[in-house]
């Protein structure tokens, strides 16, 4: 894992056409701004990962059924 120091209003650049800003710091949370193409996906982890495994269970199901 890279770990980078940024302050309020600096950015990181990933890749050619991605840049992550920080807008806010206030206590123990902060603001990202992202700025990417309209086909990268961008979701916090934990809806990530609830999206993902509602995909499995959903393609679980689907194989249960086709075997009956």
């Amino acid at each position: 894992m890279l770990i980078l120091t940024r302050k309020l209003g600096e950015s990181l650049i990933i890749g050619d056409k991605t840049v992550i800003t920080v807008t806010d710091i206030k206590k123990n949370q902060i603001k990202l701004g992202i700025n990417a193409p309209k086909n990268v996906s961008i979701c916090r982890e934990e809806v990530f990962e609830k999206i993902k495994k509602e995909n499995l269970l959903s393609s679980a199901s689907g194989v249960i059924k086709h075997l009956r």
